[in-house]
């Protein structure tokens, strides 16, 4: 892959990272940030596997935003990994993510470690964004 073409695309996806990092949300970019974040966690997280998808632009990263902005219980922790841009943290990441099949754009919620609440890629396209916000909102009242 030419050196041209990695810094095209971070500069493409920078206001799709900033979207969650303005709301709150912690960039795990290494597998060594997500193993050192997950093995001391505790508590519970809310992980977004991010994507230049659009329906994590049009759907995703709005719903989870409002849902943040919106709740009277959130989770203790909010972390994002990037799909396709940061690969070996979102592999990493998905290892604790057990035999959930990977999906970009979705979210996690975690007890620990323990995922509690996924949402997949399907539980998102043809959604509206106040359904994914309503099944964030509703988990959230769970853990």
């Amino acid at each position: 892959m030419s050196m041209a073409y990695e810094e095209y695309m971070k500069q493409m996806v920078k206001p799709m990272r900033q979207e969650l990092v303005n709301a709150g949300f912690k960039e795990l970019t290494t597998a060594e940030e997500v193993e050192n974040f997950m093995e001391n966690v505790d508590g519970t997280t809310l992980v977004v596997v991010n994507s230049v998808c659009g329906c994590a632009a049009g759907l995703a990263r709005p719903a989870v935003t409002q849902a943040l902005v919106r709740a009277d219980k959130a989770p203790d922790h909010l972390v994002t990994v990037f799909a396709g841009q940061d690969k070996e943290a979102t592999a990493k990441m998905r290892e604790y993510f057990g035999d959930i099949p990977p999906s970009s754009p979705s979210m996690a919620i975690l007890k620990g470690q323990e995922v509690v609440h996924f949402i997949h890629r399907h539980d998102i396209e043809d959604h509206s964004m106040e359904e994914i916000m309503n099944n964030l909102l509703q988990a959230f009242q769970q853990v």
